[in-house]
Formats: C-alpha cells, sequence, structure tokens
C-alpha cells in the first residue's frame, strides 16, 4: 500500500512517524504539518496524518512467530494460609510507606515494620503464600533487602518463576542458591560431581553450602578435588562455606591451606582451625601464647605478667599471624594479641594458678597490658563462643557504665553477650538499663531473643517511663521506641495502658512532651495488640472433636 486515496483522488505522501512526533512537541502555530489536505486546519490535519501513519504501520507488520509459551508455574505442595491471615498480608503489603519521616510518626502503626515479624511467623507455620500476594510480595522486597530472605522463603519456588518473566524481580534469581537453579540431589553423586566441575561459580557455592548443611563431610571432599586449580578468590569464598558444619574432620584438609599461596585464605584457615581447640595449630598458638603470659608469685597480691613476642617467624606466619600491624599499632602488642586470641580458652586456668575466668579476669596485669590481653580475650570468647568466658569479661551490668573487664565497647559486650543462653542475656541486658538507662543500650537490644523476656521488657517500659518523667522528648528514644513495637511481648499491652494517659507537665519540662509521649505509647500499645492479632490469625485452627486429626491415634500394641 503506497498511499491513501485522499479527497482529490491523489495519495497523500507518507510522512515519517518521527516528522509527525517532531510537530507534535513543537505545536501545529510554529511547525505546520507537512502534506495537509486542503481546507484542514493544521491541527486536524496533523491529527489526521498521525492517524494514517498508524493504520499504515500496523498493517505492514509481518505475522511474527509464536512465542513459546513459558511453562507452567511450579506447584507450591505446603498449606493455605488461613483466610484472616490472608487477608492481614494483604493489610500489610498495601501499607508501603514505610512510616513517615522524622522522629513523631502519630499514633498509627507502621505496618510495613509489621510484615518482617508477619513473615517469620508465616514460614514458622510453613504456610505458603498465596498467588495474588506475591507480585505485591515481591515488590515489596525489591525495595527492602532487609525482607528478602523471609519473603522469598514464604514466596517458594512461584518467586523464581516470577522472577524470570519481570526484570524487576531479578534479585530472587540472585539472592536463590544457585542463582535459582535447582540443584542435585546429595544422593545422586554423579550430578553432584557433573555440576561442581562444570557449573557456574553462584551454582557451584550453593551446592557446597548445601551439602555442608546435610553432610559436611562430602563437602569437605568435593572442594578438596579440585582446591589446587581454583581461582584465589574462589576458594576464600568455598573455605568460608566451611564454618557450617566445622569439626575436627575438617582439620586435616585445613593444615593443608595452611601452605596457601593467598595471604587471605591462610588467614581464613588458621580462623577455623582456632575455633577448634583440640586442632593443632591451636596446640601451637597456646604454646606461643603461654610462652608471653604466666602468672607473677612474687607480687602480692598476684599480678599477670606479659612478655610480648619480639619477632614474628615464618612459623607463626603460616598459621595465619598477620605481620605487618596496622597504623598507630605496636608490633609487640599486635602480634600478642593475634597469639592470645588464636589460643584455646581453656589452657588459662592451669597456667594461672588454677583459677576460674572470673577469677582470672579480676587479676591485675603488670605494665599496662591488662587493655590488649583482655581485648584478645574477648574476641577469642567471641570466636570460640564460651559462655564462662563471655561472663565473665562482661562483668556486672551494674558496674560504673557497665565496663566490663575486657568489653570496651558497646559493639564487643553485644558479641560477648550472643556467647550466652537468651535467659541470661536478657537478664544482664536487663539489669544494664536499670542501671545506665536507655541511651547506650540499643545494640544490646538487638542482640537479645525475641518476644523479649518479661524481666527485659518491664525494664525497657519502665526506661521509657523514667524518660518521659523527665520531660524530654520521645524522639530521642526513637530507635528502642522502634524495636520495642518489634519485640516487647505483646502482653505488655496490658501493663503499658496507664501509660496512656497525658501527664501533667513539669516547669522544666519540653513543650508538649507529654502529650508526644502518650502518641507514641498508644502506637506502642496499638502495635502490641496488632501482633497479638496476628499470632491468632496465624495459628492453625483446631480440627473438630472426632476428626481424624484431633483423635489421638493409640501406640502401636504389637510393638
Amino acid at each position: 500500500m503506497n498511499g491513501t486515496p485522499t479527497s482529490g483522488g491523489t495519495a497523500a505522501p507518507e510522512s515519517s512517524w518521527e516528522e509527525l512526533v517532531t510537530t507534535a512537541l513543537l505545536g501545529t502555530d510554529r511547525r505546520a504539518p507537512a502534506h495537509s489536505a486542503p481546507g484542514r486546519t493544521a491541527p486536524a490535519a496533523l491529527l489526521d496524518a498521525a492517524a494514517v501513519a498508524t493504520v499504515r504501520r500496523r498493517a505492514g507488520l509481518r505475522p511474527a512467530r509464536a512465542a513459546q509459551r513459558p511453562e507452567r508455574a511450579p506447584a507450591d505442595p505446603r498449606p493455605a494460609l488461613p483466610a484472616p491471615a490472608a487477608h492481614r498480608l494483604t493489610t500489610l503489603l498495601a501499607d508501603r510507606s514505610g512510616g513517615a519521616a522524622g522522629g513523631r510518626r502519630g499514633s498509627s502503626p507502621d505496618l510495613m515494620e509489621l510484615l518482617p515479624q508477619w513473615l517469620a511467623a508465616a514460614n514458622a507455620h510453613g504456610y505458603a503464600a498465596p498467588p495474588q500476594a506475591l507480585p505485591a510480595l515481591l515488590d515489596a522486597a525489591r525495595g527492602r533487602t532487609d525482607l528478602r530472605p523471609a519473603a522469598l522463603e514464604f514466596a517458594g519456588p512461584r518467586a523464581l518463576w516470577l522472577a524470570r518473566l519481570n526484570a524487576d524481580w531479578r534479585f530472587a534469581l540472585r539472592a536463590a542458591p544457585g542463582g535459582g537453579a535447582a540443584l542435585p540431589d546429595p544422593e545422586d553423586t554423579e550430578a553432584v560431581h557433573r555440576l561442581w566441575q562444570e557449573g557456574l561459580f553462584a551454582e557451584r557455592a550453593a551446592l557446597l553450602g548445601a551439602l555442608r548443611a546435610r553432610t559436611p563431610a562430602p563437602g569437605r571432599e568435593l572442594l578438596a578435588s579440585t582446591w589446587a586449580t581454583e581461582r584465589a578468590e574462589d576458594r576464600l569464598m568455598f573455605l568460608d562455606s566451611l564454618r557450617t558444619g566445622l569439626s575436627d574432620a575438617d582439620e586435616p584438609f585445613l593444615e593443608q591451606v595452611l601452605g596457601d599461596r593467598s595471604r587471605n585464605v591462610r588467614a581464613t584457615a588458621a580462623e577455623l582451625l582456632s575455633a577448634l581447640p583440640g586442632s593443632a595449630l591451636a596446640a601451637r598458638m597456646a604454646v606461643r601464647a603461654t610462652a608471653c603470659v604466666a602468672l607473677d608469685r612474687t607480687a602480692h597480691p598476684p599480678v599477670i605478667a606479659v612478655e610480648a613476642p619480639l619477632e614474628c617467624d615464618s612459623g607463626m606466619e603460616r598459621d595465619g599471624v598477620v605481620a605487618t600491624p596496622p597504623a598507630g599499632r605496636g608490633e609487640r602488642s599486635w602480634w600478642l594479641g593475634q597469639l592470645v586470641e588464636a589460643a584455646p580458652l581453656g589452657i588459662w586456668p592451669d597456667r594461672l594458678g588454677g583459677r576460674t575466668a572470673e577469677e582470672i579476669v579480676a587479676l591485675p596485669v603488670a605494665d599496662g597490658w591488662q587493655g590488649e590481653l583482655h581485648a584478645a580475650w574477648c574476641r577469642a570468647a567471641v570466636r570460640q563462643r564460651d559462655a564462662a568466658w563471655s561472663r565473665a569479661l562482661l562483668g556486672s551490668p551494674s558496674a560504673p557504665e557497665a565496663g566490663g573487664p575486657g568489653a570496651v565497647s558497646l559493639a564487643e559486650r553485644a558479641k560477648l553477650l550472643a556467647a550466652l543462653g537468651p535467659a541470661e542475656r536478657a537478664a544482664w541486658v536487663a539489669g544494664f538499663i536499670a542501671t545506665h538507662g536507655l541511651s547506650e543500650a540499643f545494640q544490646l537490644l538487638g542482640v537479645c531473643a525475641v518476644p523479649w523476656a518479661p524481666p527485659l521488657g518491664q525494664a525497657v517500659v519502665d526506661a521509657l517511663n523514667i524518660a518521659r518523667d523527665a520531660g524530654s522528648y520521645p524522639w530521642s528514644f526513637s530507635g528502642v521506641m522502634g524495636l520495642a513495637e518489634r519485640c516487647l511481648d505483646p502482653a505488655e499491652a496490658v501493663r503499658m495502658e496507664a501509660l496512656l494517659a497525658i501527664p501533667d507537665e513539669r516547669e522544666d519540662a519540653a513543650p508538649g512532651a507529654g502529650g508526644y509521649w502518650a502518641e507514641a505509647f498508644q502506637r506502642l500499645v496499638t502495635t502490641l495488640r496488632l501482633r497479638a492479632a496476628m499470632t491468632r490469625e496465624l495459628t492453625p485452627p483446631t480440627p473438630p472433636a472426632g476428626s481424624p486429626r484431633a483423635v489421638a491415634q493409640p501406640p502401636d500394641a504389637a510393638g
């Protein structure tokens, strides 16, 4: 078709689509349309030409080969969500505001901040995501990386199916083990070895991680089979996967890795070996460390004497000691810290007079070495997850500034707390808050189990009440309030109702602070009640009496 007949019987020359677009953008008063029919206004002529061009473009298209239909989405065998929980998920996903800016958010709960907790509970029950909620769920996870692990677990295999069809959701493929590729059954030895030999790095890393989580020995043997031919950066990443399921059986391989040509690989192998108190490396480090630290029994009371290493020999470097210290650190103290950190903590009672960890930590250290020695013991306690030493180094939570003997920062205290059991951890942080308030407690609260144990929850609420009575604004405690909304036991809502009233303001209080505190407490109470409702909605319904699931099955009498 070469042209479209006009009223005059002639064919109007074809105008290029780009020319028409340019004329429309500039305006017909600045640029007249080309080849307009007589008697037509410029705007009408432009629209006529655009209509003709549109028909011509569509009519000139050749039928394309039909695209291959995508495979059906995989089935999700998990049980469906209860209807109230599905409705709640829709509500949470619809609230994408993420909270208002600034410290004051009003009395309404931040629903998006409840979504991580809802996902954790849904995953704990093993529910499948409703198919219609998957796009909104993936959109939410796309905008918040902290949501991705729980969101993708809940979304299940269909999330990967959708991610292959929508570029906006490709993060799901990157986050999935092996880039979303299906891993072979660990029992299928031939398929496992084929993927290890031929797969991409992400697929091989995912395979190694899956093997270590299930049967650590085959994973280590697979890595050892190709170790000599791997690139240094890949060796480092693969070696890190041995943290999962680490045991004494890994020692022979790790001992060989100590001779690797990459310093970072050697250091990682040494760190893993030092986490095995019975390893040969730990024994070598024990000999070196005890040669530097001893009990001076001539002093009254006894003191710990320290003689730092005079050099860093090749054996120390092979065992992971970094010879060159950071700027501002002395060489000998740098070497000493690394030796003590890598030595088993169990050697010190015999070396220091049969004392317990608490008694050792209480001993004075000569010549100003206490800070360096205790800091190294802190790192050792964290690496070896030793509760007794962590407890001793933390000290009493009611001590001045809660400064444990070796815990020189809140970050270090938080790491030491992680080695304690949940109840003891919560009790220590509760004692810290009772003595020092909330201003320094944020990092410590972050390592406590959720929901907070009653003593910890009570300590937080009491400290918030004290802060309110002091007359300051609640915005200074917005971080702790946010944690409380997510971590307080919902049962605390009943006890907090007394805090919802606006108190009489003191003369020295900040203007309007009482109202802002009442608003903040109202938001907290409302959020706790919402969390309680979420828990009820996610609880599987009780089977009716007499149903097969409700009737207890008698034990097998033939056993």
